[in-house]
């Protein structure tokens, strides 16, 4: 892991921010925009506590999620404005149009479809499973039956982890539930993979197994019915996988 490292102790109290805030859609109009007449503007929806794909730094939000939107704005020429809220606000934010699009290591599901549409995948990742190497309780994740499991609110980490037990303790910040781990608090946190690497080299006494937990895919959500939309991101995704640029984003924040 590289440069966001040095952020995730000071990322625990950062007050969560907007980074601009921009007049809102009323929802009624699946082609609208989030800033109302202006359709040089997207309104990106994100949660800024999972590095590397979002996080601060100081005062500004960065990460692979943040890098590559501004890419895919200059692809499109419009002007990217972030939001920063809680993850499970993201998607209610689009359907209500005060966001254009979500982007926070969302992974495509079948729930999230019924609400939102999105674009094509951009990054093939899994669940990782951190332990406290402390115990040895753990060594798999046939081992988290009947143990209790941190995770952070709304993310797929939090669905999956109801599969296999029923005591799951679920935390605003993936950071707080490597913190709760670490102290002893949970026996397991299921969160995404890079961001779990973050957390565990961030946290003493954590270790992330080799074994994923589930494989899933990133992708951008976008208002259902916004075809027009859909259409525009996937051919500057696209674009941006081809030439390299996307590559380059993710080998910028994650370390081979």
């Amino acid at each position: 892991m590289k440069k966001y490292l040095k952020s995730i102790i000071a990322m625990a109290t950062v007050s969560i921010m907007a980074l601009s805030i921009v007049g809102c859609g009323n929802g009624g109009d699946n082609n609208s925009s989030a800033s109302g007449e202006d359709s040089s503007v997207i309104t990106l929806a994100t949660n800024a506590e999972f590095p590397p794909y979002e996080y601060y730094e100081g005062q500004e939000i960065v990460g692979i999620d943040v890098d590559f939107i501004n890419a895919i704005g200059e692809k499109l020429g419009k002007e990217i404005v972030i939001e920063d809220m809680a993850f499970d606000s993201i998607i209610p934010a689009i359907q209500s149009g005060k966001a254009d699009i979500g982007m926070a290591g969302m992974t495509v599901t079948e729930d999230r479809l019924a609400n939102v549409d999105f674009t094509e995948t951009y990054v093939h990742t899994s669940q990782a499973i951190i332990v406290n190497t402390d115990s040895d309780a753990i060594k798999s994740s046939a081992d988290l039956e009947g143990k209790t499991i941190g995770v952070q609110l709304g993310t797929t980490g939090d669905t999956y982890a109801g599969d296999v037990t029923d005591k799951v303790e679920r935390y605003n910040k993936g950071f707080e539930a490597a913190m709760a781990l670490s102290q002893g608090k949970i026996d397991a946190v299921v969160i995404d993979e890079s961001v779990a690497k973050a957390l565990a080299e961030g946290t003493e006494n954590l270790a992330v197994l080799d074994e994923p937990f589930t494989e899933e895919d990133y992708a951008i959500a976008v208002k259902k019915g916004n075809q027009e939309l859909v259409d525009e991101l996937n051919k500057a995704i696209n674009e941006l996988k081809e030439d390299g640029t996307l590559q380059s984003i993710v080998d910028k924040y994650i370390a081979e």
